[in-house]
């Protein structure tokens, strides 16, 4: 039995090369929404690496929504251009070429991580050439106390966001991307609406758990219509959170986003307070959140992506054979280790890893591999020191 790590997935029309996927990490390096050259830099390392599935980072459906003054944006037409020369050069590698969009709701306007991730004031211009950066949400809560008060937004809001989230759709598919990721996770604006601590509405998008799930619900049916229905669509949850969303909420959730057309449900935790993951990093086990890509796989009858803490080759393809999950998403382990592909090609002990990468790279590995330097060089340093 091959490793089923390095396996073909087929979603829709779109087959994937292996399991292995970029996790959408920001990087909170675009001017006024467009990307630059190190949007190239960053992405080209993963795509000529052998990784099947790339997800361009979270890219903003409203330039109110934006995280941070340098998020990437998909709010108009313009943007479709430099895009799609990212989603071209993705391809061009084997790659599958996929996007996130998303709103950040009352937990936009922040510094970026390196400068504090600190709530910005609304002195604060926006990220499209100078605007009011204005914060909205399904009530007016604030995280905590140290963020500003957003607007509820109105019904009027609700169905211009569901509008705005149909055109990113429409741009991304324009831009060529085969692969949509919806950002409903990590307390931003669909799961702000999910979240009663979050969501205190009076009306049909607040109370209930059926009332709280309307909104989101009723802009993934919109963008599933606007997505071609041969493109797989994702979309990315909290599994749990820190107030009262649970795993059972989820399943519930996510056997809707099933019956609208959701083809893998990307499974995250936590963030509707204040910081985007609620606990400390370092407390944290390895594939700590894959038991939940397990329950809603299982619960909802629905294909899952394992994400959180994935370090090890080994670790990846149980969770595999596991059952857990459908694909595997590597997040900062990438950023520390660009060529972790070929890593657990060897590993794992496949048979022609080098394969997997341009023959720029695979011919001269392959001949390095034949002359005894293959994998870990730790074994072959030490020798030299002792010879």
């Amino acid at each position: 039995m091959g490793n089923q790590l390095f396996t073909e997935l087929t979603l829709r029309s779109i087959t994937l090369k292996n399991r292995i996927v970029l996790s959408p990490m920001m990087t909170y390096c675009a001017k006024n929404g467009y990307p630059n050259e190190w949007h190239f830099a960053h992405y080209s390392k993963y795509a000529a690496g052998g990784v099947g599935l790339i997800f361009v980072e979270s890219t903003k459906v409203d330039p109110r929504g934006c995280t941070t003054p340098n998020d990437l944006g998909l709010w108009k037409d313009e943007f479709i251009e430099p895009l799609s020369k990212l989603a071209t050069m993705i391809k061009t590698y084997g790659a599958t070429a996929g996007i996130q969009i998303g709103n950040s709701g009352r937990k936009a306007r922040h510094s970026r991580p390196w400068e504090g991730r600190e709530p910005l004031g609304p002195e604060q211009k926006g990220v499209d050439h100078g605007e009011e950066w204005e914060l909205i949400g399904p009530s007016a809560i604030p995280p905590s106390s140290k963020y500003s008060v957003p607007r509820a937004m109105t019904k009027d809001d609700i169905r211009d966001q569901i509008d705005k989230w149909c055109q990113a759709a429409r741009r991304a598919d324009q831009a060529g991307f085969d692969v949509l990721d919806l950002h409903g996770a990590h307390g931003y604006l669909m799961h702000q609406f999910l979240s009663a601590s979050s969501n205190q509405r009076t009306d049909e998008y607040g109370g209930s758990l059926e009332n709280r799930m309307r909104f989101p619900l009723e802009l993934v049916a919109a963008v599933r219509k606007i997505w071609p229905a041969h493109k797989p669509l994702f979309y990315r949850i909290s599994a749990v959170d820190e107030f009262d969303w649970t795993i059972e909420s989820s399943i519930r959730f996510c056997k809707e986003l099933k019956r609208i057309g959701v083809d893998v449900v990307d499974c995250s935790s936590g963030g509707i307070a204040g910081d985007t993951v609620g606990r400390e990093v370092s407390r944290l086990e390895f594939g700590y959140q894959a038991g939940y890509a397990r329950d809603i796989r299982k619960g909802a009858d629905i294909p899952t992506m394992a994400v959180g803490l994935i370090i090890h080759a080994d670790q990846a393809e149980q969770i595999l054979r596991d059952g857990s999950a459908d694909l595997i998403a590597i997040g900062r382990e990438f950023l520390h280790n660009p060529n972790w592909v070929l890593d657990a090609a060897e590993k794992l002990g496949e048979k022609n890893p080098y394969s997997m990468l341009p023959p720029n790279y695979g011919y001269w590995l392959e001949k390095r591999a034949a002359n005894g330097f293959r994998g870990n060089t730790s074994t072959c340093a030490t020798s030299i020191k002792s010879v």
